[in-house]
């Protein structure tokens, strides 16, 4: 139950927010409670773009992962976990005990620097226009 609530507050928030630094996006990134700048240098530091493309990291061009991009939008991560700051942390921490044999690495990140990293997600990488658009059920979609 504490999972679906989860998953409803976030359609609700990704749907409330639209444009750069959107409101949803930014809500999201403050309950991390980590720092989207030190973020930007935690990926540099980790090398993070050596297997995923992250907008505005200027050398993660990695074709190996699924691009980073509107990360605050994405229902699940690594298709079975529901999209919430803590869950986030905990996949970027060790991905293996979310996704058990997933190829992405445990890098030895910090609870803290992987808050910082959350953040950035959530934050710098919305509306950018990499990968998919809106990964989001058709009726949550801002009709055109």
């Amino acid at each position: 139950m504490k999972q679906a609530g989860a998953l409803v507050l976030l359609a609700a928030l990704a749907a409330c927010g639209r444009g750069e630094g959107g409101g949803a996006e930014r809500e999201l990134a403050l309950t991390t409670r980590g720092s989207p700048e030190a973020g930007a240098q935690a990926i540099e530091r980790y090398g993070c773009g050596a297997c995923h493309v992250i907008p505005g990291v200027r050398t993660a061009r990695g074709l190996v992962g699924p691009p980073l991009s509107d990360y605050a939008r994405r229902a699940y991560i690594a298709g079975n976990l529901y999209n919430t700051a803590d869950n986030l942390v905990a996949w970027i921490r060790r991905p293996d005990s979310v996704e058990p044999g997933t190829v992405m690495p445990v890098l030895g990140v910090s609870d803290a620097e992987a808050r910082d990293i959350a953040a950035y997600l959530y934050m710098e990488t919305a509306t950018r226009g990499l990968g998919p658009p809106r990964l989001l059920p058709a009726e949550l979609l801002e009709r055109e």
